[in-house]
């Protein structure tokens, strides 16, 4: 794959994440998909992404904005910078009550491609800032 091939395989993983697709996510990744989860563990899987997202979507309403992306020449690796904007809709198990409250924070992805696909998924953000931000808008 190019690197533009690959910048537009991240920018389609990003717009059906913002639709809330979750098939037309599952459909950009490998079968054996590698999720590195912010401040969590490593699933493996595309059954397991799945999971994940779905279970996201009773707590979170996020949508990715002002998102940019960088990869290798040879489009094996990419990383993309952008900024979330979510509410937190109903309380998360070890995170403060939820009633509503918005957010925005800056995030970091990083990818490897295989075959046309999306074999891995590194997201990191800053949680203590995110809990700050919830806590305010309590």
């Amino acid at each position: 794959m190019s690197a533009e091939q690959t910048q537009a395989l991240i920018r389609a993983y990003y717009d059906a994440f913002n639709r809330e697709d979750v098939a037309a996510v599952l459909d950009l990744l490998t079968e054996d998909v590698v999720h590195d989860i912010n401040q969590g563990g490593q699933e493996i899987g595309r059954p397991q992404f799945e999971t994940f997202l779905k279970r996201m979507e009773g707590f979170y309403r996020e949508e990715s904005q002002d998102l940019v992306i960088m990869t290798t020449p040879d489009g094996t690796r990419a990383a993309a910078e952008f900024t979330v904007h979510g509410a937190y809709l109903k309380t998360e198990q070890g995170l403060p009550p939820a009633t509503g409250q918005t957010y925005r924070l800056p995030v970091g992805a990083f990818f490897e491609i295989r075959d046309g696909k999306i074999a891995r998924v590194t997201s990191y953000y800053n949680l203590p800032l995110w809990t700050k931000q919830i806590n305010a808008a309590s």
